[in-house]
């Protein structure tokens, strides 16, 4: 008996460990998100791609173009090349049982990219905007692995909480880094920095380092190939059967087809308010650099508690409430901007969007885990779905906002047209039935 509770404890402390081990993939790679794509680096491109003149006109490959366009186009690419790829390649991982090394290979790929923008300074436009498109598929590539291992490593009941998780370590580590970048920003000479670009091409570079640093933790403990398989020739094309026969299992579950098209209309919400909020308190609200670096931040302290605390109303209430909760909130918020004029206006506004960001963004993931069939083995695979439908999202919800500021001259407009998204993603929702426990269906 007293062997058997041994027993008993040590795998329970394997699996607490491997957990763990799990959620700081979120603390190493969010570095990325918020200091490469929403605060220092958007605003040094910026920068150091103005001419002397003050035009805003660069030559790419001998295309002229607006220098944020350009950056915009780069990350739509990005965003793009993914959704082109992660399927089948997540159908490789399946097959092949390499799930691993498919998330090291895009974790290393995003993160000696952000150390390559150490070396970006204006001059060499054509090199930054590769690397900032390759991290972009790095960062996107390795979550579509990373978010497959959750039903692998956890039981049902412990989705929302250890998804929760991830994005709380998420939000704490990116958090403690941009505040180190940015001190070494505001007081160089404090850190032996030269004065000029020096200090925010050493904030790319870190990130890169923290980013490859802490996924060790993860690639020390996660399983290899929890499953035993092994394939090593014709992969590309088993690779394609899998994903194959995924999606035509994905089309026959109504379910799972209801929960992605809910959640592809209120990411395109979602998604829009993380990578545009900034934007939209420069450009209507005239907010100076420093306190919209205050706004992120706010957004990112809250957003740590807004995760526990829906993972605890979805236990009390069930995930769909909890959801439907959150995507009321977000449509309350979308109308709310409309009358935002002042800065404190702004900060409110920010407290709100951070408790349901969190929420939301952990939420769905874990929601998402518990329609995968239970006998399934190629977890990656419907994750993969799961990512796309996010990108295309993305794409498509940030374009919309471009188009009616540009068409209506108002990101007021954009803001509040933000909220049909909501509203759609809502009327999908409702017609979601979330089991008590997931379907059992195999992919042979």
């Amino acid at each position: 008996m007293a062997f058997l509770l041994d027993s008993m404890k040590l795998k329970l402390n394997n699996k607490k460990k491997v957990q763990n081990a799990w959620a700081m993939y979120d603390w190493a790679n969010s570095v990325y998100s918020l200091v490469i794509t929403s605060t220092i680096f958007p605003v040094y491109y910026n920068s150091v791609t103005k001419g002397v003149d003050g035009s805003d006109r660069v030559s790419f490959f001998g295309w002229e173009v607006v220098n944020t366009v350009l950056y915009s186009y780069s990350i739509s690419f990005s965003f793009f090349i993914i959704a082109l790829i992660s399927p089948l390649l997540s159908g490789m991982a399946d097959a092949s049982g390499r799930k691993l090394a498919f998330m090291k290979f895009f974790a290393y790929l995003g993160s000696i990219s952000c150390v390559g923008l150490f070396f970006f300074d204006g001059s060499n436009l054509e090199f930054g905007i590769l690397c900032s498109v390759m991290a972009s598929v790095g960062y996107a590539g390795s979550i579509v692995f990373y978010n497959a291992y959750l039903p692998e490593i956890a039981s049902e009941s412990e989705y929302d909480f250890l998804s929760a998780r991830g994005f709380a370590l998420g939000y704490i580590g990116s958090v403690i880094l941009l505040v180190f970048n940015l001190l070494t920003i505001q007081f160089p000479d404090l850190f032996g920095f030269p004065e000029g670009s020096f200090a925010p091409r050493f904030s790319f570079l870190i990130t890169g380092l923290w980013w490859a640093g802490f996924s060790q933790i993860p690639f020390r403990f996660l399983p290899k190939n929890p499953y035993k398989k092994s394939i090593h020739r014709g992969l590309l094309l088993k690779g394609y059967q899998e994903i194959s026969a995924v999606f035509k299992l994905v089309r026959a579950m109504p379910m799972m087809n209801r929960f992605l098209a809910s959640f592809f209309f209120y990411s395109m919400g979602v998604q829009t308010v993380m990578y545009l909020a900034a934007s939209f308190g420069d450009k209507e609200l005239g907010l100076p650099g420093d306190q919209l670096i205050l706004t992120v931040l706010i957004i990112q302290f809250v957003a740590i508690g807004g995760s526990y605390l829906f993972a605890f109303l979805s236990a009390k209430f069930g995930n769909k409430i909890s959801l439907m909760m959150m995507v009321l909130i977000w449509i309350g918020i979308c109308g709310a901007a409309y009358y935002v004029y002042t800065v404190y206006e702004f900060y409110a506004l920010a407290f709100v969007v951070g408790m349901v960001m969190g929420g939301i963004q952990s939420l769905s993931r874990s929601t998402y885990s518990k329609l995968i069939p239970e006998d399934t083995t190629e977890h990656a695979s419907f994750f993969s779905f799961y990512d796309v439908t996010e990108k295309m999202a993305i794409v498509i919800g940030t374009f919309t906002y471009g188009a009616i500021e540009q068409w209506t001259g108002s990101m007021r407009n954009s803001a509040v047209s933000l909220g049909i998204f909501f509203l759609v993603g809502l009327g999908f929702l409702v017609l979601v039935t979330i089991p008590k426990k997931a379907l059992s269906t195999k992919v042979s």
